[in-house]
């Protein structure tokens, strides 16, 4: 099998990537463009020692899921941004669902039952957008696994307050990186990597109000800052008095969620290792003095703390890992409430925090990222001490 090749074949299980799981020949293949249980002809654009990857060109028998893409750059060769705008919607987050069981069965050896529930809007969802520049300087994206650049005059999952074609009209830098965010209002910022910007946006999540620079994190779906909120508040279950570390914590979240729970007596510790994430939280939180904020890698500020009653832990997609796992652990929390956009790094880090004595008591999924591959949990752990 070679780059280029064309093979008919049976296409399986999704797999976590997006990707569908076919075989030929006793080869794996990974296919994009596909759906269990539907049979298409796959061109071949990577061959590795243990697999293949592909793209589905045919679909000689659909699934009944399969629907016709909003988007005309979601196609073999086009924008990798998406891989489902294929799916029925419903079906998408059936296949999440099956991903994040297929993670925790395997990475975690445990059987958990889950549901993907829905988040609207489902279109135009996007208050976060990047773009690289073409050589004829306009807007574009990457293809899958590419660094082909596709032009777009339109993207079905971006806000509609960001105006494509009057970015375009702008004189662009080749190559140049290219940050749109979307503020509370529906103003758009556009920020150019090289080009200084002294723009703040403004975001309110329930009573709470932020400032932030337009590069710094902030949930990218728009409904995601509400939703991740009252789950949070949830499963922490804060009482007067307690100190709650929030890692991770960005512009503080996370922590305008519950500062007001733990009361004057209590407090929370906001870590945070990027410097412009902290400014902004600084400032957010500048009038509220039972808000600590630390500005240091989170496995090294914790080994500064002996005890904890709540740790709210919202790592990148990489996960916590063994050393964060531990040092939490060592801080003997009731409660840990782990946010994490990547089943397989969750489900590691579950097994780590089981197996030091917590038990994972209830885990939601929630699809903040409707089109894409990418799924949102939120995990309660408890204490068995």
């Amino acid at each position: 099998m070679k780059i280029g090749d064309r093979v008919e074949v049976d296409i399986g299980a999704i797999a976590h990537g997006g990707h569908c799981v076919a075989r030929f020949e006793g080869q794996v293949i990974f296919v994009r463009h596909s759906i269990p249980g539907e049979r298409a002809l796959v061109e071949i654009t990577e061959v590795t020692s243990k697999f293949a990857r592909g793209d589905a060109v045919e679909i000689i028998t659909p699934s009944l899921a399969r629907r016709e893409p909003r988007c005309t750059y979601a196609h073999p060769r086009g924008c990798g941004g998406c891989d489902f705008q294929h799916v029925d919607p419903s079906y998408q987050r059936e296949l999440k669902a099956s991903v994040i069981k297929e993670q925790f069965a395997r990475v975690a050896k445990m059987e958990i039952d889950v549901t993907v529930e829905e988040v609207k809007p489902i279109v135009h969802w996007r208050t976060r957008m990047d773009f690289t520049v073409s050589e004829n300087r306009r807007l574009a994206l990457f293809g899958s696994r590419s660094h082909e650049r596709i032009e777009i005059e339109s993207c079905q999952i971006a806000d509609t307050a960001i105006d494509i074609g009057a970015i375009n009209a702008q004189k662009l830098p080749i190559g140049g990186k290219i940050h749109v965010a979307v503020d509370e209002s529906g103003k758009s910022t556009i920020d150019i990597e090289g080009r200084e910007s002294r723009s703040l946006l403004s975001q309110r999540v329930g009573s709470q109000e932020f400032s932030l620079a337009p590069r710094s994190f902030w949930q990218s779906h728009k409904s995601a800052p509400e939703v991740l909120s009252s789950v949070v508040r949830e499963f922490a279950r804060a009482k007067d008095g307690d100190h709650i570390f929030d890692l991770y914590g960005g512009v503080g979240l996370f922590t305008a969620a519950l500062h007001s729970q733990v009361g004057a007596g209590g407090r929370i510790t906001l870590i945070e290792s990027d410097p412009q994430a902290i400014i902004d939280a600084r400032r957010n939180f500048a009038t509220h003095p039972n808000v600590e904020i630390i500005e240091e890698k989170v496995e090294r500020a914790l080994n500064r703390f002996t005890r904890a009653d709540i740790v709210i832990a919202d790592p990148p997609r990489s996960g916590l890992g063994a050393r964060v796992c531990s040092s939490i652990t060592d801080i003997n929390p009731r409660v840990i409430v782990y946010v994490s956009c990547d089943p397989s790094s969750l489900a590691r880090d579950s097994r780590i925090l089981i197996d030091s004595g917590y038990e994972l008591e209830e885990i939601r999924a929630f699809d903040l990222f409707p089109m894409t591959h990418h799924i949102e949990c939120v995990a309660r752990f408890i204490s068995r001490h």
